[in-house]
């Protein structure tokens, strides 16, 4: 059973052990798979499961046992990973012997990255794509061992500009993308290894003291986020419990889908996860209006966002048009396999105005009104224009670019 934790449009999607596997599972940033590998192993074997899930939306654990494999009894070493995602990954994994008798084994980690655009990935997952048909993935990176910052750098392949930076707590012996611990472990004690994931696709190398730094900040962060989050929504008081417990599930789960697209901009609801952890016009606006009841932040960071990417020209090599509102954003890698962005869409424009007439009631706010003037007005004016392309009152759509969707309404 697949597990998927993120932080923003930064994901993981791991199996029920942790380990990533180089299909449909990765960890995702600037819609990129960054770290395609990572499994551990204990004398060449998977651990087997006692139980993992979710901490939070953003963290998840993972609680294992040995197998009975080399000179290992069944069930004498307990090991946990502990896993955080912000901007990047943090795995810790911890060992125990918990038996009477020293244990001798080797601990065993694989790494690796392709560095595939989220969409070819996507195309690989039998749930929502097509992998009959679906395009290759990349050629596997290669992997570099830098000894002084301890890490392996993973260089995307092709002559491509990417890497990946897998930085070790511990030194062990390397062979390629692999790394191994021989230990020896007295009764009773704890071995510890951490492992952070860094990624730059313009193929910058973060030094390690920065990295460390990195992810202390960022968890912190992240979890300040949250607080303030729910510092912010309304709280539900109910002598039924699953009506509460729904209600404080609904908002954890629309704490995971939201994502910052830029420093100016606030938080706003992404389309969903983890294939969609994205600017998408209709989904966006959509989730905006029917969470307007949690209070208008999520609306304004919505329409600050759309309003900022809403088209100013004519261009069908992306379906756009003067004040259109976009269909989908797109960085990184699907940026260059798709679009980066692309309006395609025939219902996201008048659904701008409808939330913008929305915030105005639950507000009253006419500064903010007054602040959309322009870009409502280019909206207006596409649906009477561009978007009703026979004079006939009713929008409609036809595709201009080859690439793009043929189907561009609700349900495409």
């Amino acid at each position: 059973m697949a597990l998927t934790i993120l932080e923003g449009s930064t994901f993981c999607i791991c199996d029920e052990i942790g380990d990533l596997d180089r299909r449909t599972s990765g960890l995702f940033a600037e819609d990129t798979r960054v770290l395609s590998r990572l499994e551990l192993r204990v004398d060449g074997a998977r651990p087997l499961l006692l139980s993992s899930g979710k901490v939070e939306y953003f963290s998840a654990a993972f609680y294992l046992r040995n197998p009975i494999v080399g000179g290992l009894p069944q069930d004498t070493l307990s090991i946990a990973r502990e896993r955080f995602v912000g901007e990047g990954m943090q795995d810790h994994v911890i060992l125990k012997n918990e038996s009477a008798e020293p244990l001798s084994f080797e601990l065993g980690l694989e790494v690796g990255a392709d560095f595939a655009d989220i969409i070819t990935v996507k195309e690989h997952d039998f749930a929502l794509g097509h992998p009959a048909t679906a395009r290759p993935l990349p050629a596997p990176a290669s992997a570099r061992f830098d000894p002084d910052a301890n890490q392996l750098v993973l260089e995307e392949a092709n002559g491509r500009g990417a890497k990946t930076q897998v930085l070790l707590s511990r030194r062990g012996r390397i062979d390629g993308a692999c790394v191994s611990y021989a230990l020896e472990l007295a009764p009773r004690e704890v071995w510890e290894l951490r492992i952070d994931v860094l990624h730059s696709l313009s193929g910058a190398e973060a030094p390690r003291v920065a990295v460390e730094r990195h992810f202390g900040e960022e968890r912190e962060h992240v979890r300040e986020s949250l607080e303030v989050w729910h510092l912010r929504v309304p709280r539900l008081r109910a002598r039924a419990d699953d009506v509460r417990l729904a209600f404080d599930q609904s908002l954890a789960d629309l704490a995971a889908l939201r994502m910052r697209t830029g420093d100016s901009l606030g938080m706003l609801p992404a389309a969903g996860m983890p294939w969609f952890m994205t600017v998408f016009g209709r989904d966006t606006l959509i989730a905006s209006l029917q969470t307007m009841l949690l209070g208008p932040e999520l609306a304004v960071a919505s329409l600050d966002a759309l309003a900022a990417l809403q088209a100013t020209e004519d261009d069908p090599s992306i379906d756009a048009e003067p004040g259109k509102i976009l269909h989908e954003l797109r960085r990184g890698r699907a940026a260059e396999s798709w679009f980066g962005t692309y309006y395609g869409t025939v219902d996201a424009t008048p659904l701008f105005l409808v939330l913008l007439s929305e915030v105005w009631r639950w507000t009253a706010d006419a500064e903010l009104v007054e602040r959309f003037r322009a870009p409502a007005l280019a909206a207006l004016r596409w649906i009477d224009e561009s978007g009703d392309r026979d004079g006939d009152g009713f929008v409609e759509y036809e595709r201009r670019t080859p690439r793009g969707l043929e189907n561009q309404s609700w349900k495409d």
